[in-house]
Parts: C-alpha cells; structure tokens; sequence
C-alpha cells in the first residue's frame, strides 16, 4: 500500500497540512551492484524508500520496505547517514517532511521484481553505471556505500561542532 494507513488517518483530520514522518532509504548492496527500483508515481531510479510505522524501529522498517516493494531480503550493516529532507509535495497534494535514516544494507537472497504498486521496475544496477536520477538519491548511495564507515550528520550550527 502506497499510503500508510496511520497517514490516510491522520490526513481525514488534517488534510494536505505538512506532515513530518520518520522515512528509511535501503541502499543494499551485493558485490559490485546496487538494488535500485524505478518510482510508480514520479518515474525516478532510486533506492527503496519507505515511512516507519508508528513504534517501528527505522531498521527494522528499512528491512520491510526493500521486502515489501523489490522481494529481495537484506539486512541492515550500517546507519550512513540522518538528515531532515527538503518539504516535498506529493502527487496527490499532501505536504510531508522526512527524517530520513539512510541505511547501508547487506543482500542476503531473492532477486528484485516490483512487488508491490510503488514501482514500476526493480533490479541490479553496476555501481560503475547507474541510471539517471536526482542528485538527493545518488548523494544518499554515494554516503551509505563510503568507505569511511562513520555516520554523516547534518549540522546547521557550525559552533556546534568544535
């Protein structure tokens, strides 16, 4: 389901007001190839993305979404990277704002397809070739895939950091 059901809840009091919801991106990983499925409702090539259910650990909801939306099943290596997304608007006119919790995850079996109505394709791509997308989704695949190994935060008070 595209919508969850919390959500389709709180917008029948709400309606298309700002939401800000708690979002997960998978970038799984096997070999020299990433998982990347292309978006129902916008056409790009991303990495699964998804909304935690209320009370449901952002890991455990990485682990849902890349089963839920590609049948493959991963698990969770790393937390890459947390940062607040730029206000989007939907298709469908609601406003949301995301805490996105980048995750860098391990492919432990299944081969993609898109199981679900939130994408049209999902597959393997070459990390040496990957298809076109928006710079936000390749930069989120860049962080979880660095070698560094540390959690990238975003600071917007640079005092904060000494």
């Amino acid at each position: 389901m595209p919508i969850p059901q919390f959500i389709v809840d709180l917008r029948a009091s709400i309606g298309p007001a700002r939401l800000w919801l708690i979002g997960v991106t998978a970038v799984v990983r096997r070999g020299e190839e990433v998982l990347l499925v292309k978006r129902a409702d916008n056409g790009i090539w991303a990495p699964v993305t998804g909304i935690a259910d209320p009370g449901e650990e952002p890991a455990d909801a990485a682990v849902r979404e890349v089963t839920e939306e590609t049948g493959v099943t991963a698990l969770p290596q790393r937390l890459a990277w947390v940062h607040a997304t730029a206000p989007v608007i939907h298709a469908n006119g609601d406003h949301a704002q995301y805490l996105d919790h980048v995750f860098a995850m391990r492919w432990v079996s299944g081969e993609p397809y898109p199981a679900d109505d939130e994408s049209t394709d999902a597959r393997w791509c070459a990390l040496s070739a990957l298809p076109q997308m928006p710079h936000r989704m390749r930069e989120r695949i860049t962080v979880a895939l660095g070698a560094d190994g540390d959690t990238r935060f975003e600071w917007k008070n640079d005092d904060r950091r000494r």
